[in-house]
């Protein structure tokens, strides 16, 4: 019979020795840049606890024991806990609302240089609830009340997170479609979402009644497609494009003020009845779904515009319109991403060297040690540095996909991809925001940004996989 103290001790036998390796090389590189940032010259040093690296040390002692301890707890504790940890985050994530805000958000709970934010620890709980759901018995995703209640556990959290309000972290949890993807949603679902996404985007850039005459110009060219290679179909075309049609022709030729919407929306219900009566009698349902496509597509659009306008705060959507080069904002928006731009430019190929970047030390970039760390990598180790640090990131999202694919059990499968995604979401935005490829959202870099919760956060998120690997022969949940 086994002892407890053998189960540990073959626990750390069994754990997948690269991982921890490139986790703790991350951490510490992380902790050298973020000393770099923050350099100060009436520092004693490095482990000078009065400044944010002699902090973070503190952060990553903290850090390391608790990545011991998930390595010590038995694997069956983070399926069967599970429901209970997310309703508790989802309750803090309600409590972290009425706290005092800081930066125009209410995301952390004080205690004195203390701060935690539960949204960085919904994100370990919403994937282990995700898992725990999805490895259910007969859970299919193409069976609609389990895709509802999936999206019910991912929105939840989202919400809540909204409120704050903190845009960027809720998009991270955009990383779980990537997951629902690897365990058989339909393409078509996630190809729904790369449309919503660009016209999303194309409603921002040219405006909703742009996406009205696209969309009825689509609707049009759709129909004809339809009505010529199906029989008979000419005789309700005529009538349903003169049905949608009539609307706006009535409000152009009187001169109406009236939304180019209310005109869809009033088009749409005239062209709906023609067609269901056809399709009834035809069984014909492709003019049905072109239509409620069209439907749905300007509906969101004018939802989107809704939203920009009157529920994002101003700075919001400043960063919106600087991103897609609609407005411009030197010395307010895009300030940060300029001189993180100067920074990573002026290091050239092999850099200026550790603690010499100039942008650096003179506090250029705001936020350097937090979300624009990655500009210290670009300016004092270059192109070449730059290279390596990304090299090291998709070497670890590499290995997580290898041993996620090896795990026996569909819970620590789903899990481990969970990881993976989150990890790749957060690395991929962060980079772009330094170099101005993504909206300034502020989203940390994983391992790297200076921060208590978003290290441990990451670190418990990292080594309950770890642990779940280490387990793989004897999990069957």
């Amino acid at each position: 019979m086994q002892t407890k103290q053998s189960t540990i001790i073959g626990t750390f036998r069994r754990i997948d020795a690269l991982t921890v390796f490139l986790y703790a090389l991350l951490v510490f590189m992380g902790w050298f840049n973020i000393y770099a940032a923050v350099l100060n010259e009436n520092s004693t040093g490095i482990f000078d606890v009065s400044y944010k690296y002699g902090k973070q040390l503190i952060w990553m002692i903290a850090a390391f024991v608790l990545a011991v301890s998930i390595l010590i707890i038995d694997s069956k504790f983070y399926s069967f806990f599970a429901y209970p940890v997310y309703i508790f985050i989802l309750l803090l994530l309600l409590l972290v609302i009425f706290m005092p805000q800081t930066k125009g958000q209410s995301s952390w709970f004080a205690l004195g240089d203390l701060k935690m934010q539960p949204a960085e620890f919904a994100k370990i709980t919403t994937a282990l609830v995700l898992a725990k759901y999805m490895s259910g018995y007969n859970v299919k995703l193409t069976q609609w009340h389990n895709v509802i209640r999936i999206i019910g556990i991912i929105a939840l959290p989202i919400l809540l997170i909204l409120l704050q309000p903190d845009v960027g972290t809720a998009l991270i949890f955009g990383a779980f479609l990537l997951v629902l993807y690897r365990e058989g949603m339909p393409g078509w679902m996630l190809a729904l979402v790369v449309y919503s996404i660009l016209l999303f985007v194309f409603s921002f850039i040219f405006g909703s009644f742009q996406v009205v005459l696209v969309v009825g110009a689509v609707l049009l060219l759709v129909s004809i497609f339809l009505a010529y290679y199906q029989k008979n179909s000419f005789r309700i075309f005529i009538p349903a494009l003169l049905s949608f049609a009539l609307p706006w022709l009535i409000v152009y030729w009187f001169s109406l003020e009236i939304s180019e919407y209310l005109v869809f929306l009033v088009g749409f219900i005239l062209l709906f009845v023609p067609l269901i009566m056809y399709s009834y009698r035809k069984k014909i349902m492709s003019f049905l779904i072109v239509f409620l496509v069209g439907f749905g597509s300007v509906s969101f659009s004018y939802g989107v515009d809704h939203i920009f306008h009157s529920i994002l705060e101003a700075h919001h959507r400043t960063r919106i319109n600087v991103l897609f080069g609609l407005e411009s904002d030197p010395q307010g928006v895009e300030f940060n991403v300029i001189q993180s731009k100067i920074a990573i430019g002026s290091g050239g190929f092999t850099g200026k060297g550790y603690l010499q970047g100039t942008q650096t030390k003179h506090d250029f970039v705001p936020e350097q040690s937090t979300d624009f760390i990655f500009c210290t990598v670009g300016e004092e180790w270059g192109f070449l540095g730059v290279l390596v640090v990304i090299a090291i990131f998709l070497f670890l999202l590499l290995r997580l996909i290898f041993l996620a694919e090896r795990q026996r059990s569909t819970f620590s499968r789903i899990y481990g991809y969970s990881v993976a995604s989150i990890f790749f979401l957060h690395i991929m935005v962060n980079i772009g925001m330094t170099v101005g490829l993504m909206p300034v959202i502020g989203i940390p870099l994983p391992f790297f940004s200076y921060g208590g919760s978003s290290l441990w956060a990451f670190t418990i998120l990292l080594f309950i996989f770890i642990k779940l690997d280490s387990d793989r022969d004897l999990l069957i949940f």
